[in-house]
């Protein structure tokens, strides 16, 4: 999937962009206080952004 895209899906779930580091962006979830970071690439593997929403107990991201 699109990085993008994943970083439009955690927006719209109220995660916030913390910082943007070298290799990776930091985005927490304000609501259940936790944090995770995205990696700097074009494509997100399938199995990285279920990870990443999981991290942020937000629901699983539907792939098209």
């Amino acid at each position: 999937m699109k990085r993008i895209d994943l970083l439009r899906y955690l927006e719209a779930h109220n995660c916030q962009l913390v910082r943007e580091g070298a290799n990776h962006t930091v985005y927490p979830n304000p609501l259940t206080r936790k944090i995770t970071a995205i990696p700097r690439h074009r494509e997100i593997n399938e199995f990285l952004a279920v990870k990443i929403c999981k991290d942020l107990d937000i629901p699983t991201l539907k792939s098209k």
